[in-house]
């Protein structure tokens, strides 16, 4: 559909008018958050550059730790400390414990039926449930256990042929093929060529869904300009959903004709046998299966492999520390062997990297929106409905009123400190907390810390192209998870005794 610039100028002019004309009278009786001055119809959008999350944290340090923005026509409340995320992911969680109409999702997750984005309300809390017991419990995740063991082996062989020949290793490439790996195989029970989804391959593919997930969509804030996709997101989004559509119902077919896979049941299996045996009151059809699917995959394969690749950057750029990981591996582990999992508890400085990681590079900053599903007030301040709850994550791991020298990487500053990543601790909140949390959290900390005690202590690891640590890029490009601009690259040397 084609509309002459002229014409959709005047447009956006009289539909902002309008908005302006009925706010304005119900925003005189409001006390909204502070927050920096808008422009008319905008509001704040242009504001926001390549790395929101950092322009949010900049606009916070000048109004405050809840400040009000909007977007478009959309109010958004950007909660920027501990104290404030506690408010809202605890104290009133219930209140705001929605998800926005999100346009991304509902083309790419069966119009939002999975968890990530799915609407608060009895489904929700019965398919979390479902998640939590049958899909993410302890007797799940360690059925797969033998699983992640087979395919670290391949992957610590693979670095042990580069390290003969003492090149360049592509890390980032070789951990998300990793991840990619355990997850299909978690997942679908097997895996699957690149060429079987599309031919861009499976990475790739998922990699884009995440990121149409989290780019500014003028749908979300102009709904009214939704039906002439502008910038072109609703093809892209169409396009892609019919590609997973396609693979998860050839994989969902699979399954079907081969039947029960014995003891070991993959996601897929145990979700067909549910649907299957009508034991849930709930509607449970295809429609969920293949949701949850792309929740399970995305969820175990992105965040992962960004975390470990921030892990490693950190160690690179920080040699002290990478030294002092593998001196307590030898102690623990010792030399003539590999991590085993059970091995991980015991482990008190790798854990500490990983959470001083989390508080630098949160893998999702700002986490996914929550939703005001009524008028609340919060900390003396109306939060109306139908508003975005942004939490800054980024932000909050750099606050100074919580963290000495937040900008430095120093993870001895867990030393006895009962901060944790699980939800209770509003300083650190890599998994979100509150209803919202991530179920698959315990998942996630497992395959994070194995990946990285074995590449950190079969391999010892210099930068290429005499490269200082200092030196090392450290650019994010911005998505649902924020990984690195440029691919980490480093030279291996194994160090364990054949």
């Amino acid at each position: 559909m084609e509309v002459s610039l002229f014409w959709l100028t005047v447009i956006i002019i009289l539909a902002g008018s309008l908005f302006s004309l009925a706010t304005r009278k119900k925003k005189k009786s409001e006390r909204l958050p502070p927050g920096p001055k808008g422009i008319p119809i905008l509001g704040h959008l242009h504001m926001m550059g390549k790395n929101p999350h950092q322009d949010l944290h900049r606009i916070a340090k000048e109004h405050g730790p809840i400040v009000y923005m909007r977007f478009g026509f959309v109010p958004n409340i950007i909660v920027s400390s501990p104290e404030a995320a506690e408010l809202f992911l605890k104290t009133y969680d219930l209140v705001f414990a929605g998800r926005p109409p999100h346009q991304a999702a509902k083309y790419l997750s069966w119009d939002q039926r999975n968890l990530s984005f799915g609407t608060y309300g009895p489904y929700w809390r019965n398919m979390r449930k479902l998640c939590t017991l049958e899909l993410l419990s302890i007797i799940k995740i360690n059925s797969f256990q033998p699983m992640r063991r087979e395919e670290l082996g391949l992957f610590v062989d693979s670095l042990k042929e580069s390290a003969k020949e003492r090149v360049a290793v592509d890390l980032s490439a070789k951990v998300s093929s990793l991840t990619a790996e355990m997850s299909c195989r978690m997942v679908f029970g097997k895996k699957y060529d690149d060429k079987d989804i599309d031919e861009r391959g499976f990475k790739a593919v998922i990699h884009e869904g995440m990121k149409l997930a989290a780019l500014p969509n003028l749908g979300d804030y102009f709904p009214f300009l939704g039906i002439l996709d502008l910038q072109g997101f609703t093809r892209r989004m169409k396009a892609l959903a019919k590609v997973f559509d396609d693979f998860f119902e050839k994989v969902i077919d699979d399954h079907v004709r081969a039947g029960d896979h014995g003891q070991t049941k993959d996601i897929v299996d145990t979700m067909m046998s549910l649907m299957e045996s009508g034991e849930y009151e709930f509607q449970f059809d295809r429609r969920h299966v293949k949701a949850i699917m792309l929740d399970m995959l995305a969820a175990s394969m992105d965040t992962a492999a960004s975390t470990v690749e921030w892990i490693l950057s950190e160690l690179l750029r920080h040699p002290r520390v990478m030294k002092k990981v593998q001196k307590e591996l030898e102690q623990v582990v010792g030399l003539k062997r590999m991590v085993e999992e059970s091995d991980l508890d015991r482990l008190e400085y790798l854990d500490m990297v990983v959470k001083e990681t989390f508080r630098l590079h949160p893998v999702a900053p700002l986490l996914i929106p929550h939703y005001a599903m009524e008028d609340s007030t919060v900390s003396g301040y109306n939060i109306p409905k139908d508003s975005r709850i942004i939490v800054n994550t980024y932000a909050i791991g750099r606050d100074p009123n919580v963290w000495t020298d937040p900008e430095m990487f120093i993870p001895e500053r867990f030393t006895g400190s009962e901060i944790d990543v699980r939800g209770k601790h509003f300083q650190l909140l890599p998994f979100g907390a509150g209803r919202r949390g991530c179920p698959g959290m315990q998942l996630g900390l497992i395959q994070v810390r194995l990946i990285v005690s074995q590449l950190v202590h079969c391999f010892d690891w210099e930068l290429p192209n005499g490269i200082s640590p200092k030196e090392l890029d450290m650019t994010e490009e911005f998505g649902l998870v924020v990984v690195r601009a440029n691919h980490l690259m480093a030279i291996p040397t194994f160090r364990l005794q054949d």
